[in-house]
C-alpha cells in the first residue's frame, strides 16, 4: 500500500495535497483494493531483484577481495562491503526493471485514465504486459533502465554501506555476527532509510518515465528531470517521500533480518556437512 502511494504521488504531484489526502483519494475512488494494484508484479519484483542482488553479492565479495589483494577467508571493511553491494546492484537492476514497469503502470492507471493520457485503462497484469509488447516489443519492458540503473548503483553502496556501518556501531567492539533480531532490524531499517534519502530523486523520474511511456515516448532521464524542475520545482522529485520512509523501516529490517538468519542457517549446515 505504501508503495502505491508512492507511485501515484510521483507520476501525478498535482493530483494530490500529501500523503494522507492521496490515501484518502485513493481510498474514495476504489476502494482498498485500489492500495493493492499492481500486488503480483510488485512480489515478483522484489523476489526477483533481492535474489538476484543477494546472489550476485556473495561474487561480488569475492571480487572485492581478489582486487584489494585479500585471502577468501578474510573479512571486507565496511567500505569494500558496501562497494560490493553497489556492484552486485546493477545486475539486480536487469530483473527489477520489466517487473517494476508492469508494477508501476498498474499502480497509477486510475490515474492516467483521469488525466486523458490514456482511453481505457489495463486492469491486469496480462493487459498490461500484452501492451507493453505489442505497442513496443520485448525492449519495452525497459523503459526507464538507465534511470532504474542510475539509482540502484549508487543507491546500493549507501544500502550496504548503512547497514554494515550501522553494525558496527550496534556491535561495540564485538563480532558483527553476535548481534540479536532486534540491532538487525535496525541496522536494515537505517539501511533502507540511507537508500531512499540518496535515490528518491532518481526513483521520481523513473517513475514517470515508467507511467508516462504509457501515452507516448518520453525525453529520457535528463529531458525528464529538466522538464519536473522547470515546470513543478524541485519539491516535485520528492512527492511520495513520507509513504517511502514509514516502509523503508520495517521492510528493510525485515529483510536484512531474514537475511541473516538464513545465511547463518546455511552455513552451519555446510559446515556440519563438510565435518
Amino acid at each position: 500500500p505504501f508503495d502505491t502511494v508512492k507511485v501515484k504521488m510521483q507520476t501525478f504531484p498535482g493530483l494530490y495535497q500529501g500523503f494522507a489526502d492521496c490515501c484518502r483519494q485513493t481510498y474514495a475512488q476504489v476502494g482498498l483494493r485500489g492500495f493493492y494494484k499492481g500486488t503480483g508484479p510488485a512480489l515478483m519484483a522484489y523476489v526477483a531483484e533481492n535474489s538476484v542482488l543477494f546472489m550476485c553479492y556473495g561474487f561480488c565479495q569475492q571480487f572485492v577481495k581478489k582486487m584489494v589483494g585479500l585471502d577468501k577467508q578474510a573479512k571486507l571493511s565496511d567500505l569494500q562491503t558496501a562497494t560490493a553491494g553497489s556492484m552486485a546492484s546493477a545486475f539486480a537492476a536487469l530483473a527489477l526493471c520489466p517487473t517494476e514497469l508492469v508494477k508501476c503502470r498498474l499502480q497509477a492507471m486510475h490515474e492516467m485514465e483521469k488525466s486523458g493520457k490514456i482511453i481505457q485503462s489495463h486492469n491486469t497484469v496480462w493487459s498490461v504486459v500484452k501492451g507493453i509488447l505489442m505497442k513496443d516489443g520485448p525492449w519495452g519492458f525497459y523503459h526507464g533502465f538507465s534511470s532504474t540503473l542510475l539509482q540502484e548503483v549508487p543507491g546500493y553502496f549507501f544500502f550496504f554501506g548503512g547497514y554494515e556501518v550501522s553494525r558496527t556501531v550496534l556491535a561495540s567492539g564485538r563480532s558483527k555476527d553476535e548481534l540479536g533480531p532486534a540491532h538487525l532490524m535496525l541496522s536494515g531499517g537505517i539501511a533502507g532509510v540511507c537508500l531512499w534519502l540518496v535515490i528518491f530523486p532518481v526513483d521520481c523520474i523513473k517513475s514517470r518515465i515508467q507511467v508516462l511511456s504509457m501515452h507516448g515516448k518520453q525525453a529520457g532521464f535528463v529531458g525528464t528531470l529538466v522538464s519536473i524542475v522547470e515546470s513543478e520545482g524541485i519539491a516535485a522529485l520528492y512527492s511520495g517521500l513520507t509513504a517511502t520512509m514509514i516502509r523503508a523501516l520495517p521492510a528493510n529490517g525485515s529483510l536484512f533480518l531474514v537475511y541473516e538468519y538464513s545465511r547463518r542457517r546455511l552455513m552451519s549446515q555446510v559446515f556440519m556437512e563438510y565435518w
